[in-house]
């Protein structure tokens, strides 16, 4: 068993595209958490979407967060910290494979996805790789690549630095090994967690390759459908009066939502322009 930490911002169409996506294509059980984030768009058919995933016990928690409950700090990394809080008071949380770290706006899984990865888990312990810290997939922003000798879960890899926190897939005491990211270097930011993170990645290991992509596509990132919170606010911080207005992204919500999971599915599982993540 493994858990799901998703952390959601608007984007309603997408994020249910992402969820839709798990429960079909998972092989494994597994439990989601949902840290939404500040919404400001169509709050009602968020608490009625989440209400009703709740009902269905199809997600495990849902936490809504505010500008104030994350300190005016990236909500990510804030809510990010809540879930590893909760997951170290887990009684159990040595039986857990592993921990899924996922942003809704872009990340659909691939069909058996779960089971590669729970079994690269299996293959970095096997081989007593103790630098990996984190498993995603290739390229997905990794630098300073380097073969890996082993075959890892049967797919060619390779070790690197970097790599963006949209996927990523970590052990169990990944918060007691790593720790959690120091929320007043992140006031005023609406990006930095996995920066902040590869920081602490890189001490851990002294400076040397603590994440592995696996040579095959695990997640399509599809953030040039749906828009990008994190880098509209980003860009926008100091130009823009009311930047919050700017992410409502009400045109890609519409196309989206228009769309069933199978015809959204085949429209991005045939465009060549998402293979660069």
């Amino acid at each position: 068993m493994y858990k799901i930490f998703i952390s959601a911002r608007n984007r309603l169409s997408i994020t249910a595209k992402c969820i839709s996506a798990i429960q079909k294509f998972s092989v494994l059980p597994h439990e989601i958490y949902i840290a939404d984030n500040l919404t400001n768009y169509q709050i009602d058919e968020h608490f009625m979407y989440w209400c009703l995933l709740y009902k269905k016990g199809i997600i495990k928690q849902v936490v809504f967060n505010t500008k104030e409950s994350t300190f005016n700090a990236f909500s990510k990394a804030v809510s990010c910290n809540l879930f590893g809080y909760n997951h170290e008071m887990d009684p159990n949380k040595d039986k857990i494979d592993f921990l899924v770290f996922l942003d809704n706006d872009c990340i659909i899984v691939q069909p058996g996805w779960d089971k590669i990865i729970s079994n690269a888990w299996n293959d970095v312990r096997k081989f007593k790789l103790k630098d990996i810290k984190v498993i995603g997939q290739l390229p997905g922003g990794i630098t300073s690549k380097k073969e890996v000798t082993e075959s890892i879960a049967g797919y060619k890899a390779k070790s690197g630095v970097s790599g963006g926190s949209a996927f990523w897939t970590v052990p169990s005491n990944f918060f007691t090994d790593i720790g959690y990211l120091n929320i007043r270097e992140l006031v005023g930011y609406n990006k930095k967690h996995d920066q902040n993170y590869w920081k602490k990645l890189s001490k851990a290991t002294n400076g040397r390759n603590y994440i592995l992509g696996l040579d095959v596509k695990l997640v399509i990132h599809t953030g040039k459908f749906a828009g990008s919170v994190c880098n509209t606010l980003s860009k926008n911080r100091l130009s823009h009066k009311n930047p919050e207005h700017l992410i409502n992204f009400e045109e890609s919500e519409k196309k989206i939502n228009e769309m069933s999971f199978d015809e959204f599915y085949n429209l991005i599982i045939n465009d060549t322009s998402l293979n660069d993540w």
